[in-house]
């Protein structure tokens, strides 16, 4: 079925914890980076919520050493603090879904969402600026500034076969329209001698031939040729330039007729 054939299916939503409210937490990437490879079976971290009287509450956060150990080359801050805001012109909320296993059932178990709670509180953990964070924040500034590809020598050739932009005949075909487009042209008697010299070998000409010719303007030779040059539109010589009559000094070459001799000039 396609995509405009597929029928719309209601889903039933559990809103048994639609009023509970939770917190919409965002932390640096290292964190969560360090959080996917944990296991599920370990304290990532420990929140504190400190209350002080006539003061906003004071919330830390602080790694476990679980976490930290992960992966022991790479140092990342262990304590962190967490700026609080409270959401009051938004209305977000958190889900989740379902999604059921393969069954031999007749009727298939259907997806199950739920809505986990609504946000009260947006929290931007911040890594303290300790000697720990600085120097794990110039290596990550190392690491931007590599460059992406490095000059490589190579002791033996390399062949790769890759797609290419332009190919070789149509680079050609473009520097040549280039020189075309830039070519000066010469006097017009100049042209016309070469034409001369042309029609001396063949009697008929096209344009392109004539333009390799005389190197000149395709527009500027037209204009030459239509004055010493007619344009034959018919058979057998179509599309071809030729002489015209005042200008044909074609060499003919005369043949002798030989005449048989009679009886009486033999004698």
């Amino acid at each position: 079925m396609s995509k405009q054939e597929i029928p719309h299916v209601d889903k039933e939503l559990d809103l048994s914890n639609a009023g509970r409210g939770v917190w919409l937490v965002k932390v640096p990437k290292y964190i969560a980076n360090k959080w996917e490879k944990a296991p599920g079976n370990i304290d990532v971290g420990k929140l504190k919520i400190s209350k002080i009287p006539g003061q906003k509450a004071q919330v830390s956060l602080a790694l476990s050493d679980a976490v930290i150990n992960l992966d022991p080359a790479e140092k990342i801050p262990k304590d962190h603090r967490l700026d609080v805001s409270v959401v009051t012109k938004q209305t977000l909320g958190v889900f989740s879904h379902v999604v059921p296993g393969k069954s031999d059932e007749v009727v298939p178990e259907s997806e199950k969402l739920f809505m986990e709670g609504r946000i009260v509180q947006k929290l931007e953990c911040r890594p303290y600026a300790d000697n720990c964070y600085m120097k794990l924040k110039l290596e990550s500034i190392k690491r931007a500034s590599q460059p992406v590809r490095k000059v490589q020598s190579l002791e033996k050739i390399v062949h790769n076969y890759k797609p290419v932009s332009d190919h070789k005949h149509n680079i050609e075909y473009k520097e040549r329209k280039k020189t075309e487009g830039k070519k000066a042209r010469d006097d017009k008697n100049a042209v016309q001698d070469m034409l001369f010299n042309a029609f001396e070998k063949h009697q008929y000409y096209n344009i392109k031939d004539l333009v390799k010719i005389t190197k000149q303007p395709i527009g500027y030779l037209k204009e030459i040729l239509k004055e010493v040059c007619d344009y034959n539109m018919k058979n057998p010589h179509k599309n071809m330039w030729e002489l015209k009559k005042e200008y044909r000094h074609y060499k003919t070459e005369e043949k002798k007729e030989e005449t048989p001799l009679s009886d009486s000039d033999s004698n």
